[in-house]
């Protein structure tokens, strides 16, 4: 048996997205709604498949990215657990066919399934798989985690709200993202979005309610977790050391986006949280003190309100926020695997300047769970590489000259709006089907790239990989 472990974190981070995309400007042009995505999303680009791609061929590639790029044998994994909303079927869990692919019969002592709801299975997984990792049941090996979604909307205003990928994480002791400190949770129940249908990939959804649930869940995660961190032991172990425990102790935060306009009303309410605790502050001189004394929850909605804290938030978040929007903004949601594709972009931009930083992270789910937590940038000792060569130890540095992900976004393919159009009627013609081979372009796909063979009449699924 293992000895118990220290610094349990995640050791490295890979990701997948779609080789072709469409701008929003495109988009817009097509609508007659110029700047409408482009400015009021605050997106850059549309991601998308086909049908040659589903929820498994999109977590296997990114799964054997980070395999097969750190070096870890199928045999050094003891859990691996999957967040993901996008199902193949309502019974079987796509982790079983990540086995089959990736591991083989030998390696069958696995632990972990699918969590899933909506957009917070990615973080549900994660946080079982730091979990195991210091709990007497691990044994030694590493934990993978990989979540990730594609997202589509039928024709209309939603579409260009899009998107879809997926990022692997791999879990163990000595991390260079420490899991640290206590968290804060939301949970509730509300319709703000949700698939309650079987015969479509399309979500019923209150766009306005979402958009409300999601910076109420901000305002209560924040509070609640300020609460927490008011306590010595808390303050000690993300070193506050009498520091105010607001936004200002943290030196980055990366949120849940669905798309970046609310990402960035979802940080103002970080700051209005800051000014709903003192509102006497010299920083929240001027046009804020109308809200004094008006509790988060009745400005939600408030449009003047969020003009204001959106203003007076813009130059932390440019500095905070900002450097985490790399990918999202030119790939589009990612439900999931949304707020980790923004941690992997933050690492990517910064990458052994987070030592010893503090990052700030919120998730959201729709229906809802919501969780705000802390993860610190550390230089590790090296303990937690395998005895391969070459026994690199896992670093912030690592994780972003392996990922390539600015490289990456650029060697895309920039395609038209037809070419979107008739890809994703592909999907939605054969969603649900048993019995055909997918008629998407494989020539499309980056080599390496897991894709849909065929599926059967008992709808059983084979994959192949370029």
């Amino acid at each position: 048996m293992a000895r118990r472990a220290t610094d349990a974190g995640i050791l490295a981070m890979e990701c997948y997205f779609p080789q072709r995309y469409v701008p929003q400007t495109a988009l817009e042009e097509a609508d007659g709604c110029a700047g409408k995505y482009t400015v009021g999303l605050g997106q850059t680009a549309l991601a998308f498949f086909d049908d040659r791609e589903d929820i498994a061929s999109v977590l296997l590639t990114a799964c054997a990215r980070l395999l097969e790029r750190y070096g870890v044998p199928a045999s050094a994994i003891g859990r691996l657990e999957v967040g993901t909303e996008t199902l193949l079927d309502k019974s079987k869990s796509v982790k079983t066919t990540l086995m089959a692919q990736l591991f083989g019969a030998e390696h069958s002592d696995v632990e972990g399934v699918s969590s899933t709801n909506a957009c917070y299975g990615g973080t549900a997984a994660l946080l079982n798989s730091v979990a195991w990792v210091e709990s007497s049941a691990w044994d030694g090996r590493y934990a993978l985690v990989v979540c990730g979604d594609i997202a589509v909307y039928a024709p209309g205003p939603a579409r260009p709200t899009g998107g879809g990928g997926a990022v692997a994480m791999l879990v163990g002791p000595d991390a260079p993202l420490v899991m640290a400190g206590p968290r804060a949770t939301h949970a509730f129940e509300v319709y703000d979005f949700y698939k309650p249908r079987g015969d479509t990939e399309y979500a019923t959804v209150d766009g306005k309610l979402s958009q409300d649930a999601y910076l109420a869940s901000v305002d209560t995660c924040w509070s609640r977790l300020k609460a927490k961190l008011g306590a010595p032991a808390a303050a000690e172990q993300l070193g506050l050391n009498g520091s105010p425990a607001d936004l200002r102790a943290f030196d980055y935060v990366c949120m849940h986006s669905p798309y970046n306009k609310l990402v960035q009303k979802g940080f103002a309410r970080l700051l209005y949280g800051d000014f709903a605790d003192d509102a006497t502050a010299p920083r929240f001189a001027g046009d804020a003190q109308r809200w004094a004394g008006v509790p988060p929850a009745n400005t939600v909605g408030d449009r003047e309100a969020e003009k204001c804290f959106v203003g007076l938030a813009k130059p932390d978040f440019e500095a905070k926020c900002a450097p985490s929007d790399t990918a999202s903004r030119q790939v589009g949601n990612c439900y999931t695997a949304a707020l980790y594709m923004n941690l992997l972009s933050l690492v990517s931009a910064k990458a052994s300047s987070l030592i010893g930083a503090r990052l700030l992270l919120f998730s959201y789910g729709s229906g809802a769970v919501a969780t705000a937590f802390t993860l610190i940038g550390r230089e590790p000792s090296g303990g937690s590489a395998l005895a391969l060569p070459p026994a690199s130890p896992f670093t912030l540095e690592r994780i972003a000259t392996t990922a390539q992900l600015a490289e990456r976004l650029t060697a895309r393919t920039c395609s038209d709006l037809p070419t979107l159009t008739r890809a994703l009627e592909l999907r939605e013609e054969r969603y649900g089907q048993a019995g055909y081979e997918p008629s998407g372009d494989v020539g499309a796909l980056a080599l390496g790239t897991y894709y849909l063979a065929a599926v059967d009449e008992l709808h059983r699924r084979t994959y192949s990989r370029k």
